[in-house]
């Protein structure tokens, strides 16, 4: 993985960039040495290296028993309770997997949002398969996934009788309290533990992630790896998450308010939205805080492009390059030429990905807005966690950097209580 920050030199002087990177090596010492703000919730700083193979082993024999029963196992979870782990399998997956009929375990999401007709479809696409269910929630309490868990248990017990429903649940939840953990312990189901220490939007190295990622077949070990040589990396002083870090501060005291994390691949689409959790709920608050946006080029260069090429000055990008696709086509000469591409004949349609990024990378860049690049090899298990564990390190020294509590989201609660009083739930 490289970091590039050559593209923000026009707008960044060299003295800047020096004392942030003080400011940044402070920050992340108070990571390592869990004396800052929130730190309370810093397990997940030396979960990589930390996470046993006893675990590991424990998720992939729970995936063994139940993936040769099933067509589809079901991920009910709002927040860090899903996003992590769509992020990693759609980045992992091939674009169209859902359409072919092979025999792997396709995943559903559930759970994270109070969509009528989106809970109806996916009872009606699993009637008549046979499925499971994977309950992910600290509490047990939180309104979207409580209300599809409380429906598609009735429907698997329905189906299959209690016994063989409990067999079908799977219960990442608190070691210890809430009304979930009580639920699974009273049914017996197999259970997961959510670290105390660690909040939602950083736990997608836990069972949360973990555990669906690998029923949809990949490999965790790997994942786990790469985010293990990154939590190495970043203990060093001067390293990539902490120069990120700091040049994204020193932007966003300039002035450039709004972060739009791009990407040239769609299978990291999902992981933008991982990303923009990440970032949204450990910065925004007390008045501050960068907003993060996310685009998908070359496509929101047909709807964005304009804005960004053209409208205010309160942006800049970070884009996440790949550097090797996993297909080869190369594009033929054709007689007639009729749409004038013979120019490109012979080329591989990756090379013309990577023109169309550099010369956006130059054209934004032209037009003001400041870049920074990011580029991994591939993408494979080990690289994604990896770039997991450099954005959720950066993260925190950037938050720190800011003067707020990375790890706590008192705002997220604003919304709860008035649905609540609307809905007349007692105490309220």
């Amino acid at each position: 993985m490289k970091l590039e920050i050559k593209y923000t030199e026009k707008f960044i002087n060299k003295s800047e960039l020096e004392q942030y990177k003080e400011k940044a090596a402070e920050a992340n010492k108070s990571l390592e040495l869990k004396s800052g703000k929130g730190n309370n919730f810093l397990g997940w700083v030396n979960l990589p290296s930390e996470t046993s193979d006893n675990l590991l082993n424990n998720i992939y024999s729970t995936v063994e028993n139940l993936n040769n029963d099933i067509d589809f196992m079901i991920i009910i979870g709002i927040g860090g309770s899903y996003l992590g782990a769509k992020a990693v399998i759609e980045a992992l997956s091939d674009n169209f997997s859902a359409y072919k009929n092979d025999k792997k375990t396709k995943i559903l999401f559930a759970g994270n949002n109070l969509s009528e007709d989106y809970l109806y479809e996916i009872r009606n696409l699993i009637k008549n398969k046979s499925y499971a269910v994977t309950v992910i929630s600290k509490s047990g309490t939180t309104t979207e996934p409580a209300v599809a868990f409380r429906i598609l248990k009735a429907d698997l017990e329905k189906k299959y009788g209690k016994k063989e429903a409990k067999r079908r649940i799977i219960a990442i939840t608190d070691k210890e309290k809430g009304a979930l953990k009580k639920l699974a312990d009273n049914e017996n189901y197999k259970t997961y533990v959510i670290p105390d220490n660690v909040g939602g939007r950083f736990s997608v190295l836990t069972p949360v992630g973990l555990l669906p990622v690998a029923f949809a077949g990949f490999d965790i070990k790997k994942i786990i790896k790469g985010a293990a040589d990154a939590e190495n990396i970043t203990k060093i002083k001067g390293n990539d998450a902490e120069i990120y870090a700091a040049v994204r501060n020193i932007l966003y005291n300039k002035g450039y308010t709004n972060e739009i994390l791009v990407n040239y691949n769609p299978k990291l689409n999902f992981f933008a939205e991982w990303w923009k959790q990440l970032y949204g709920e450990s910065e925004g608050k007390d008045g501050k805080g960068i907003f993060p946006a996310s685009a998908g080029f070359t496509t929101d260069l047909h709807s964005l492009g304009q804005y960004i090429q053209d409208g205010k000055r309160n942006l800049f990008e970070t884009i996440i390059s790949v550097e090797k696709s996993k297909h080869k086509i190369i594009l033929e000469k054709d007689e007639q030429n009729l749409d004038n591409l013979n120019y490109l004949a012979g080329k591989q349609i990756e090379e013309i990905n990577k023109s169309a990024e550099q010369g956006t990378l130059k054209a934004h860049i032209d037009g003001g807005v400041p870049n920074i690049r990011i580029s991994i090899p591939e993408i494979n298990e080990y690289n994604i966690g990896k770039l997991i564990y450099f954005f959720e390190r950066a993260c925190g020294i950037s938050g720190y950097i800011l003067g707020v509590n990375p790890f706590d989201q008192p705002g997220v609660e604003e919304y709860k209580r008035n649905m609540f009083r609307i809905l007349g739930k007692p105490g309220l």
